[in-house]
């Protein structure tokens, strides 16, 4: 009696801990999604993807990223370290380093090499530039490297931020078509992966139009189909419904399934294939499955925040995310899964749209800024003293200085003064301003969390809002401004009560919340705010 008593009682005990964590946990992330896209969209969503998470899951309506610059690649980093670019590091997607002096990328890494099919430098990438842990790094270490990590988007960088270093694999879609990983993570691909790649599934979606998901009616919520403020998609004529994907594809290859919604649904066919081929959530050790669907920033960029593309991509989206949550229910378990849904930044609305709508501001040419920097200095001082001009980091080519025996501080202030007179510049900090900081100023301090001294410029340009560095089609992001800055937040799952909240929250308390509600390690870098909404059972 004693024995089976014994027995019992080390069954609860283990029961008990494995209730600690769920078997999955599934982080989503949609490249370049608006928090207004969730109301706007609505009436037209499935009850089972997005309204499902709404409804039955807990939402925090009032999310910012609290740094500049809002780009991808410092997203997906601060989202899942819980820290921002001055302490990750992922200062850009690309950014001009100053501690090397050139152009570095967000993920490369030259002593890596492609696994897979497809160009040579599409490979050459690894978590070798992010300077410190993800929550999926906390949970390989706190399950004994048992756990496994999988990250998995069309974008390098949407996969291999997230599943930071200890990742297991991090896959992307290569312009070939195929889903590529490096030698980083193995010496081969799973020959699982192989097997996907063989089907060439993405034929199955560029070998038709793509036309509206429904009936012309419901994309009242957009501009009309032709208008001035979209780009062209792969050589069409105009930008409107139906787009000839077969054409495009005979003509530029698999890589037009980027720009399509179609990316999306191929990631998801591909995050589907993993679980049931990596075993992910089938056992007591959880896993972590990090999914980024980035077609939706490409059609942005295109098309723009009012464009019928965008809002059908959504639509679409929102049809591929019931489909993934009902995987998810048959095969991990509905009770199972702990599963998160935001975005790396969100997109400002088309200069041109504003303007035309009697709002004053101005598309600006970063290539031409740059001119007109290096034409003042050599007006000023005799000689082109500019670097690099980029992400809104200016850098002044301080050996020259030296040389000439200027001062660095008086070159700072006439080019901040010559800075300031331009109509799009609201501020301009020295990086004397910035790392010393004021919470008086509320887009300094935005600035501060995103500037890193041994990365980023000597001058920091803040546009007005409205202003964005972009052309006069599509959009683009990376200011402070709460256009680029407000994502969706919604958590669902395992543990996880319905509710709402409005209050303001910030992207870097998902990671450290995350690592709460599991019981592992805070990611290395994070403050540890956390979100005790969702906390608890």
């Amino acid at each position: 009696m004693k024995k089976i008593f014994l027995l019992f009682a080390s069954m609860a005990m283990f029961n008990g801990h494995a209730q600690q964590r769920p078997k999955l946990v599934v982080g989503i992330v949609v490249d370049q999604m608006k928090m207004e896209y969730l109301y706007r969209f609505s009436d037209d969503f499935s009850t089972n993807g997005f309204k499902r998470l709404m409804n039955e899951g807990y939402v925090f309506h009032n999310t910012h990223y609290n740094y500049m610059p809002t780009y991808t690649g410092p997203g997906h980093a601060s989202i899942y370290t819980g820290t921002t670019p001055a302490i990750h590091g992922i200062v850009g997607n690309t950014w001009f380093d100053k501690s090397i002096g050139k152009s570095r990328y967000c993920t490369d890494d030259a002593s890596v090499t492609i696994l897979g099919t497809g160009d040579s430098d599409e490979g050459k990438m690894s978590p070798l530039n992010l300077e410190s842990t993800t929550v999926t790094d906390e949970l390989r270490m706190a399950t004994n490297f048992k756990g496994k990590v999988i990250g998995i988007s069309v974008k390098d960088r949407g996969a291999i931020l997230p599943a930071g270093h200890f990742a297991n694999w991090a896959f992307w879609l290569s312009d070939s078509g195929n889903f590529i990983s490096s030698t980083f993570y193995g010496k081969q691909l799973p020959n699982w992966v192989s097997e996907f790649n063989a089907k060439k599934k993405y034929e199955s979606y560029l070998n038709k139009d793509w036309t509206l998901l429904k009936q012309e009616s419901v994309y009242s919520k957009s501009l009309a189909d032709d208008n001035p403020y979209e780009g062209l998609l792969y050589g069409s004529k105009k930008p409107v419904f139906p787009y000839d994907l077969k054409k495009m594809y005979a003509e530029k290859g698999a890589k037009v399934i980027k720009t399509t919604p179609f990316g999306n649904d191929i990631v998801a066919d591909f995050a589907k294939e993993s679980i049931v081929s990596e075993n992910l959530g089938m056992d007591n050790e959880t896993d972590f499955l990090a999914v980024s669907f980035s077609s939706t920033d490409y059609i942005g960029h295109l098309t723009g925040p009012r464009s019928r593309e965008v809002q059908d991509t959504y639509l679409r989206l929102d049809e591929t995310i019931a489909d993934f949550l009902s995987y998810l229910d048959k095969k991990v378990g509905k009770d199972n899964y702990l599963l998160f849904l935001t975005s790396d930044h969100a997109a400002a609305e088309n200069v041109n749209f504003l303007k035309d709508n009697k709002y004053a501001v101005n598309a600006v040419d970063y290539k031409k800024l740059s001119t007109q920097l290096r034409e003042f200095s050599k007006a000023t001082f005799g000689t082109d003293l500019v670097l690099n001009y980029s992400n809104f980091n200016l850098f002044f080519d301080q050996k020259q200085i030296q040389e000439k025996g200027l001062s660095l501080d008086k070159v700072k202030a006439a080019f901040k003064d010559f800075l300031m007179k331009m109509p799009q510049v609201k501020r301009v900090y020295t990086e004397e301003e910035i790392l010393a900081g004021t919470t008086a100023d509320h887009f300094l301090t935005y600035i501060t969390k995103g500037y890193d001294p041994k990365q980023n410029g000597d001058l920091v340009i803040l546009d007005k809002p409205g202003y964005i560095e972009h052309e006069g089609t599509g959009t683009s992001h990376g200011t402070p401004y709460s256009y680029d800055t407000h994502v969706p937040l919604l958590f669902y799952g395992w543990n996880i009560k319905k509710g709402e909240s409005f209050d303001k929250k910030v992207i870097t308390q998902i990671a450290p919340t995350i690592a709460q509600k599991i019981k592992i390690d805070f990611p290395n870098g994070t403050e540890a705010h956390v979100l005790t909404e969702v906390l608890g059972n």
